[in-house]
């Protein structure tokens, strides 16, 4: 069975899935067409969906001995011809930083789909939460930018990863998609698209022999097997791929390329949602499963006469700080539910002049509306 064969027994479906099981069907529709991974709850539905539905496209799914083993095999792939995924969650992605790292200065696309639990180490291996918001942006070492995307419900889910293999390709980058268990594991609605009607952004590949890691702000790749030497590696290196680690010009022109291709297109990148933002005194942010009881207690705020504000994060990273600190400027406080001890608060917190009160919750059990609501008002009430 062809890829498009398949997507087209799909089309305008509607199915009662887990946000796990939407992420790996998004995946097939962007056109991923390998997946290597090793089992980890609670992102262990993902694999098991790709196991099942991939080698139907034609792809490939390699269950591999470790985390480490399942970021060197995407970036393989990706250099011969694959768009690739992996999902892992917890103590996996920790074991996943130095390939990551490898996939940033390699300029490799490809998707790590983390469904965060409870920490550190083993934690709630079986609970939700966002603990892994800071490490997606600084887990692995050196100066670096990341792309990281996070849904907030099951439907989201899949029409973001599609947006995540875009986001992969246009920016020759890595790409995390921050899922968390709550999305990760709740069931809803999810409608296929028509797969003609999907915009998929082309991977930009050379007919001709050129630089693959210079020339221009993203360069062109090359794949293994068109009949060209490149030299593909994670040290220090020149335009052509060759190896310089002693000089400060090679590395000072590649890092800063690497940063400025992201960076540059901030805003671009940059996904949120705003509601309530013309008349408000007060600003509550949030994202992935937090986002939810925020935007009820949001609602029942504003029926007791309470002008709030809200912005829903969707790109993570690069962070969104021209909205932010455009609505920073119009409230007297900026509230933050996550499910973590305050880490995208402290980002906020650059940006702003005015209060940001973290609003946490940690332990494996997501806000309510009433707790959140409640915080707010004895706040602003003190």
């Amino acid at each position: 069975m062809t890829r498009e064969s398949y997507l087209n027994k799909l089309k305008n479906q509607t199915r009662f899935i887990q946000g796990d099981e939407a992420a790996a069907y998004g995946a097939l529709f962007a056109g991923c067409n390998f997946f290597a991974g090793y089992p980890i709850t609670p992102a262990s539905e993902v694999a098991e969906l790709m196991a099942k539905e991939l080698p139907k496209t034609g792809g490939y799914y390699i269950q591999m001995e470790d985390e480490i083993a399942s970021m060197g095999a995407l970036i393989g792939a990706a250099w011969s011809g694959g768009k690739s995924m992996t999902a892992t969650s917890g103590p996996g992605f920790s074991l996943m930083q130095e390939n990551i790292g490898y996939a940033c200065m390699t300029e490799t696309p490809c998707i790590i789909v983390n469904v965060q639990r409870s920490g550190p180490s083993t934690g709630q291996a079986t609970m939700g939460a966002q603990g892994d918001m800071l490490q997606a942006r600084w887990g692995t070492h050196g100066d670096h930018e990341i792309i990281a995307l996070s849904p907030s419900s099951v439907q989201e889910s899949f029409d973001l990863i599609v947006e995540a293999f875009n986001l992969s390709e246009k920016y020759r980058s890595p790409v995390i998609f921050l899922l968390d268990g709550e999305v990760g594991h709740i069931r809803e609605k999810v409608v296929f698209p028509d797969i003609s009607k999907l915009n998929i952004f082309p991977r930009n590949i050379s007919k001709v022999k050129t630089d693959v890691f210079g020339g221009t702000r993203i360069p062109p790749m090359i794949e293994f097997g068109m009949g060209h030497n490149i030299h593909v590696t994670g040290s220090t290196h020149k335009s052509n791929g060759m190896r310089d680690v002693v000089s400060m010009e090679a590395h000072d022109t590649l890092i800063r390329r690497l940063n400025d291709k992201i960076e540059s297109s901030r805003d671009e990148i940059a996904r949120f949602e705003e509601k309530f933002t013309d008349d408000m005194e007060y600003l509550v942010v949030s994202y992935g499963a937090s986002a939810r009881p925020s935007m009820g207690a949001v609602l029942k705020l504003r029926e007791k006469g309470f002008r709030i504000g809200f912005l829903r994060l969707i790109t993570i990273w690069p962070f969104a700080n021209t909205i932010v600190k455009e609505l920073g400027k119009k409230v007297n406080k900026i509230f933050v539910p996550e499910m973590n001890l305050g880490q995208i608060s402290r980002e906020i917190e650059r940006f702003v002049s005015c209060d940001v009160h973290s609003v946490s919750k940690i332990g494996g059990v997501p806000h309510t509306i009433n707790e959140i609501a409640e915080y707010i008002e004895n706040t602003i009430s003190k």
